[in-house]
């Protein structure tokens, strides 16, 4: 255990942001799921809360694993999973699972597990976003030579998800804008992206509505309209919004305590989509601010990277990363607290799953591992420094 905990390198801070989230994710999990455990699993209370744990201990495994691993290797993944996520991508729409006229996931055959492509998508086109703005950054404001050979890529991925899942479509879009941001792109050809972007989505429902083939684009058009007419008529929110505010109004300043949600036997997903809601019941606006912050930290502590991180890559790999997170964060929180449209967007690491806790971990795992290298390189130049303060003193002591 020493060994391990001396091989433990990167930042604390984020270590214990990953820690806090886990523990909120298992006490938030076991009490949304009780009920349903007892329902379906033959009395046994305690069967989700089990299959968290287990989920999370092979989280903090993949991070641990993956903190170890010199991000520079990353590049080099980079390239392999944008070519793999485009057919994978491609195969989801085409055979995956189908719910509620979404095809999100697929099953691998012989461990008969699912998992949903976007995560590995998403993953995938942060790191080569990441890579190409590191590679291209003396031409980066050249439109043919710097922008469209990191756009392009970006685009063909938002329009392989953006049929199963608009919501991260365009989640991951928004965050492949700012990192191209904050990578020097000029911000007309962002403003041209953006209206590109539209111009898609607004022929996509037009195509919908002449064909007939509404798919998902009814469930969004209905969201997006009981989102507007929401704040008019109570009535008309959709029911998981209402049973939302209930346990939110429920929780006040300081919550229920923990386990004494009413509205996780009400309230669909409330260990996933809505897990946030529950937890404002049970641990009040004060539990859900430290869980706001804690995004918020992880956030600011990647942005440290950015700032320190010698190399290119490196620094808009661990950027790029923790803004995903964090935004996807705050859009679950936004949609439990009323002031996004309904979306399917879970809690990282805290929303019960599996594929989506992997996959977070992950990117978590490579946001430390550019945070040990940033370690490893500033002891060398520390030790560097003392190394010549201590020539120099010799120096002038045989001087003398």
């Amino acid at each position: 255990m020493d060994g391990l905990l001396h091989r433990t390198k990167g930042d604390k801070v984020i270590w214990t942001i990953v820690i806090f989230l886990s523990l909120v994710s298992l006490l938030a999990v076991y009490s949304a799921t009780g009920s349903l455990a007892y329902r379906l699993q033959g009395g046994h209370t305690e069967y989700y809360l089990f299959k968290q744990l287990s989920v999370l201990v092979m989280g903090l495994l993949i991070i641990y694993f993956a903190h170890r691993v010199n991000y520079t290797i990353y590049s080099r993944v980079a390239q392999i999973g944008f070519l793999l996520s485009i057919p994978l991508l491609i195969y989801t729409l085409a055979f995956g699972s189908h719910i509620n006229d979404a095809s999100r996931w697929i099953r691998l055959p012989v461990i008969n597990l699912t998992f949903q492509t976007s995560d590995v998508a998403k993953l995938a086109i942060f790191m080569y976003v990441s890579r190409q703005l590191s590679k291209r950054q003396d031409n980066i404001t050249d439109f043919k030579k710097g922008f469209l050979p990191i756009i392009i890529p970006v685009g063909v991925i938002c329009v392989l998800i953006m049929p199963a899942n608009m919501s991260t479509a365009l989640l991951l879009g928004a965050s492949c804008m700012i990192l191209c941001f904050i990578g020097r792109v000029p911000i007309r050809y962002l403003a041209a992206m953006v209206g590109a972007g539209i111009v898609l989505i607004v022929l996509m429902f037009a195509f919908a509505a002449l064909t007939g083939k509404k798919g998902r684009t009814e469930t969004w058009i209905k969201r997006i309209e009981h989102f507007r007419s929401g704040d008019d008529n109570k009535s008309d929110l959709p029911y998981q919004v209402q049973q939302a505010n209930i346990a939110i109004a429920g929780g006040g300043v300081l919550g229920k305590g923990p386990g004494n949600s009413t509205q996780r036997n009400f309230l669909p997903h409330a260990y996933s989509d809505y897990i946030y809601a529950t937890i404002i019941e049970e641990y009040g606006i004060f539990g859900a601010f430290l869980i706001l912050m804690a995004y918020m930290l992880l956030l600011l502590r990647s942005i440290s990277l950015f700032r320190k991180c010698p190399y290119a890559f490196g620094a808009f790999l661990a950027v790029g990363l923790s803004i995903t997170l964090v935004i996807q964060a705050l859009t679950n929180m936004a949609v439990n607290v009323g002031l996004f449209p309904v979306t399917g967007v879970t809690l990282p690491l805290v929303s019960m799953g599996g594929s989506s806790v992997i996959f977070t971990s992950l990117a978590i795992g490579i946001i430390l591992s550019v945070s040990r290298n940033v370690e490893e390189l500033e002891g060398k130049r520390i030790e560097q420094e003392r190394i010549a303060r201590v020539v120099a003193q010799q120096a002038e002591i045989e001087e003398f």
